[in-house]
């Protein structure tokens, strides 16, 4: 009787030791060539987080990590003159948009790679233009090199090529961002694909799951 007690109490200590460090579904990204790790919750903390931003968004207010930590969200660049792919990506963040416009967990952020033509009146434009939901949609402008450097340094939005770029050089991207509650980068999708866009949504459900 003894023996069974302690072999029932062995396998509730391993169940439980389990349970708490349960591997991730959604893998970690740490480097710019987009080497995805499964880890536990205790090993999360030790991975790469994004950076500290303040930016201007579509209304003239600033905007900063802080107000999106504890939020999940999706981030990429683009300009609002952009007659190509922009407006592809944007149409397909729509679908995430409206998956989840009434979703207080979930946002959105899109950098201007043209800070210097994208004024707060040219970003709010375009919200209007594509039905954009102000608050879950931040259209951000702001200073090119503090941009540039936080999506090639910090969201390595164009990989390992665009990590070894500098300020200097046009940022072009056709990447999409998934950041989860704690700031670490959990997904990278094309934007430009519709299939994608439903990707974004699955992963998103699956981080609101996550502790």
């Amino acid at each position: 009787m003894r023996n069974i007690k302690l072999f029932t109490f062995i396998i509730f200590l391993f169940i439980y030791s389990c349970g708490s460090n349960k591997v991730s579904e959604l893998p970690y990204y740490d480097k710019p060539d987009f080497t995805p790790q499964w880890v536990n919750d205790n090993e999360s903390e030790k991975i790469h987080e994004i950076s500290g931003f303040s930016f201007t968004d579509q209304d003239g207010k600033q905007v900063t990590n802080k107000e999106l930590k504890g939020k999940i969200y999706l981030a990429n660049f683009f300009f609002t003159t952009c007659p190509g792919i922009c407006p592809t990506i944007t149409k397909n963040l729509l679908k995430v948009q409206n998956e989840f416009s009434v979703d207080n967990d979930v946002r959105i952020i899109s950098h201007s790679v043209m800070p210097w033509s994208d004024s707060v009146a040219a970003l709010k434009n375009y919200e209007k233009t594509f039905n954009i939901k102000n608050g879950m949609w931040y259209l951000v402008t702001g200073k090119t090199a503090e941009i540039y450097e936080l999506a090639r340094r910090s969201y390595y939005a164009e990989e390992k090529a665009g990590y070894n770029s500098d300020s200097t050089e046009f940022l072009h991207t056709e990447h999409v961002l998934l950041v989860d509650k704690k700031g670490h980068l959990r997904g990278i999708y094309n934007g430009t694909i519709a299939l994608d866009a439903e990707r974004m949504i699955n992963d998103i459900k699956i981080l609101k799951n996550e502790k």
